[in-house]
């Protein structure tokens, strides 16, 4: 599918998702079936691809930093399995632990992560997961990362539908105060037990989807960063070592990966990052495209930030599509990933 084909499709479902319709399928039924199933037997041959150990990283980073006065900062993880971190077995190697320590080392200041990701979760678990993250009106995060889409497309969800539940979620959290950057959905076709031609289709499946889902979250004030095939060539490379042991979820390496294409743009909605890298790179690629055309592109290319821009245009809203710097995000120290959920209430 071309990316200009991408992009209408993505329209379609995100007008489905903005006027009530059911949009269009991102797929045959049938098609979606035989994902459903090949995911299921290769889940079955795998064994372990159910653990539900999930790493505890809730706490505060950067305690060092801390200044009499000057609170911590709160970020707080939103989605599904990647979000929360399951596949890996130590709080640090958790993609909101590599996150908190890196703003902490950017900002100079100590973060607080909160985690409300739920294993397993769609799109539609989202209003939940909003309404704990925003319990306490006084204590509003600062930044919130989603990460959510996968089950949607393995679960059958209609993508319009999926798309309404992201924009709602992100517009409570902007209508709240809070920042928000969306990792959209990752490309399924990296899975390593699914085989041709459902490799092809899950990738499809999941490049459209994540397309309607940054027209979405950039239309309620959001950013979006494409996690795609990013993993994709070190997956093919070395599957053993950025996979992890269910071969499902990503292992200590391939979150590491994630956070770091994450991390750039949570900076910069946080007002971290050098003005000058706010400007587009014309050497990078990047510059103004319609909303729905950066969506594609981004879609396309994993590690792509897309951000509002203009609110109207020849064809309608417009966007910044960016390709910012990658920083490398180092594992936390083990005290401060294991530091526990009272310790961040307590001092974010």
């Amino acid at each position: 599918m071309t990316r200009m084909s991408r992009a209408r499709v993505a329209r379609r479902i995100a007008a489905g998702a903005a006027y009530g319709g059911g949009g269009i399928g991102l797929a045959g039924a049938a098609g979606v079936g035989l994902l459903l199933a090949e995911a299921r037997l290769a889940r079955r041959r795998l064994g372990n691809g159910r653990s539900p150990h999930v790493p505890t990283a809730d706490g505060l980073y950067g305690a060092a930093y801390t200044v009499p006065g000057q609170p911590a900062l709160r970020l707080t993880m939103l989605g599904d399995s990647t979000a929360a971190g399951q596949g890996v077995h130590r709080a640090g190697q958790a993609p909101g632990a590599l996150l908190a320590s890196g703003v902490s080392a950017v900002a100079e200041r100590p973060v607080g992560l909160s985690t409300v990701a739920v294993p397993g979760a769609c799109s539609d678990d989202l209003d939940r997961q909003v309404t704990r993250a925003l319990a306490d009106p006084s204590r509003v995060p600062d930044i919130c990362v989603i990460m959510v889409g996968a089950n949607d497309v393995t679960h059958r969800m209609s993508p319009a539908l999926s798309v309404r539940h992201l924009s709602a979620a992100v517009r409570r959290l902007r209508t709240a105060g809070a920042e928000v950057v969306v990792g959209t959905c990752p490309d399924l076709g990296t899975i390593e037990p699914v085989q041709q031609p459902l490799r092809w289709l899950a990738r499809r499946t999941s490049r459209q989807l994540a397309a309607a889902q940054t027209i979405g979250a950039v239309g309620q004030g959001g950013r979006t960063v494409s996690l795609g095939d990013l993993l994709g060539p070190e997956f093919a490379a070395h599957p053993r070592e950025l996979f992890g042991p269910d071969s499902y979820h990503p292992s200590a390496e391939g979150y590491a990966t994630a956070a770091m294409a994450i991390l750039p743009t949570v900076c910069a909605v946080l007002g971290l990052w050098p003005a000058q890298d706010e400007r587009p790179d014309a050497a990078r690629r990047e510059g103004f495209l319609p909303v729905a055309r950066a969506a594609a592109e981004a879609a396309s290319e994993a590690g792509t930030e897309v951000t509002a821009a203009m609110p109207t245009g020849p064809r309608g809203p417009w966007a910044l599509l960016k390709r910012r710097k990658r920083r490398r995000v180092r594992e936390p120290e083990p005290q401060a990933a294991e530091s526990g959920e009272s310790q961040a209430q307590a001092s974010a």
